[in-house]
């Protein structure tokens, strides 16, 4: 009862701390993106506000997207913490210090860019964006608040390794670079990466969500439709996304070809 009542305490700081601290970063990232911006991009002075508050936007989710992947990463691969038979606890039920951590600065980080998003809708995004943030949200806080389902949410967050990739395609599209070789070489990895983090990702997720049903079966019932509901959503999201990247990929390399 002593460790409950202690981890209780531990997770009254820890949770508010870290969504805060999700939220300071994307704040410090985006005036930092500004700065350094203005002073070694000479095309930065030229952008409207509008682009530039967009590039700034784009400089805070890269910065969080590196940081979730390569922690996501680390939780769920390179860690023992949901490695099979290393624990006695059931997978479905393990949580760490620093995977609540990542949850809660995650939900800072959605929080401020759903801010952004309406406040300047629909110019940072569509409906598409409110519907990917809001169950990504849903989805992180019901598993940082029940502590259920951990190792699903960290695959899912992994998937934002994708997004500096889309940002960059942007940044060179705004910067006229759409017909550069980076701009193709960059093209390719993004549709590799999603290829691999949102596709095939999501198969496996699927598959381990199989693996594992006898303990899905045991989370509590909110959570357990949540877990069946919420990622096909969004693995339909991936899919749209995907075919829109395979079509802009095969545009860019036919212009390519032409220029030769």
């Amino acid at each position: 009862m002593g460790n409950i009542g202690q981890n209780h305490q531990i997770e009254q700081v820890l949770w508010p701390a870290s969504v805060l601290s999700g939220i300071i970063m994307c704040k410090i990232v985006y005036e930092a993106t500004g700065l350094i911006s203005s002073q070694y991009f000479k095309g930065y002075a030229k952008l409207s506000n509008a682009q530039k508050v967009e590039w700034n936007n784009r400089g805070f989710s890269t910065f969080h997207a590196v940081i979730v992947a390569v922690l996501s990463f680390h939780l769920v691969v390179q860690s023992d913490l949901f490695k099979d038979d290393s624990q006695g606890e059931m997978m479905v039920n393990r949580k760490s210090t620093l995977s609540d951590s990542v949850f809660g600065m995650s939900l800072g980080y959605f929080l401020s860019d759903l801010g952004m998003i309406l406040w300047y809708f629909p110019a940072l995004g569509g409906k598409e964006y409110l519907i990917h943030h809001g169950l990504s949200m849903y989805s992180i806080f019901l598993s940082l608040v029940s502590g259920k389902g951990q190792i699903y949410i960290l695959m899912v967050l992994f998937t934002e390794s994708t997004t500096p990739f889309v940002n960059l395609r942007w940044y060179l599209d705004l910067a006229g670079q759409k017909n550069s070789k980076f701009y193709a070489f960059n093209g390719i990895v993004l549709f590799f990466g999603w290829l691999v983090a949102r596709i095939l990702l999501f198969i496996y997720f699927y598959m381990h969500i199989y693996a594992h049903f006898d303990q899905i079966r045991t989370v509590f019932p909110l959570g357990f439709y949540s877990l069946l509901v919420v990622p096909p959503m969004l693995a339909m999201m991936n899919v749209v996304w995907f075919w829109k990247i395979c079509k802009g990929l095969k545009k860019t390399l036919m212009k390519a070809r032409h220029r030769k």
